[in-house]
């Protein structure tokens, strides 16, 4: 294989190629390059300044005439703006949210105090019918001692007042018969005398 290299030694037109040590051979060849086409010219201007006139009145119309950066610059402006569009459309969501959630919040805070409230009032009235039941069965039980103690106090009067009426009998019976033994007809006169005499 052969290396191509470019050397002054022979000349400012000339190459030299140099075969490769596999081939056994280390010589130089020289060609000369003098001879070579010239490089084509319009109007006096070599290709590469002709690409380069024909970018520039290309930028100079498509800048100048068409005003394709203002196009640009509107597509941007319009992207940017519908960007700035959607991000205050998502701060707008994402206040709302907070919203929502601080309501929420609020709400679940207020029914949890509810239900507290709810539960000691709850409480508060249990305990109030427990202390009312309370005072109701003392009160009665009261009063059902009272009434018994006037069923018994009555009942011991009624056995009092039945057994002096017994011992009022018997002493009149024991009397009638006393005085039906020891008086007769003569001492019952002698004593309707003295009654009749004490009037």
């Amino acid at each position: 294989m052969a290396n191509v290299s470019t050397s002054p030694v022979a000349g400012p037109d000339t190459t030299t190629l140099e075969m490769s040590p596999h081939h056994g051979v280390g010589a130089e060849v020289l060609v000369d390059d003098s001879h070579s086409a010239p490089q084509p010219e319009l109007l006096g201007l070599q290709p590469y300044q002709w690409v380069s006139l024909s970018m520039a009145v290309l930028l100079l119309i498509a800048f100048g005439f068409a005003k394709v950066h203002k196009v640009i610059a509107r597509g941007l402006d319009g992207k940017i703006a519908e960007i700035r569009r959607n991000l205050d459309e998502a701060k707008a969501l994402r206040a709302e949210a907070e919203a929502l959630r601080a309501e929420y919040a609020a709400k679940i805070a207020s029914a949890e105090k509810d239900a507290e409230a709810m539960l000691a009032n709850a409480r508060s009235e249990a305990d109030a019918i427990i202390a009312k039941a309370e005072a109701d069965t003392a009160a009665m039980i009261a009063r059902r001692e009272a009434m018994a103690q006037g069923k018994i106090a009555a009942a011991e009067l009624q056995a009092v007042a039945d057994l002096r009426a017994r011992a009022a009998q018997a002493s009149t019976a024991a009397a009638a018969a006393l005085i039906a033994e020891r008086h007769d007809a003569d001492a019952d006169a002698k004593l309707a005398d003295e009654v009749i005499a004490a009037i």
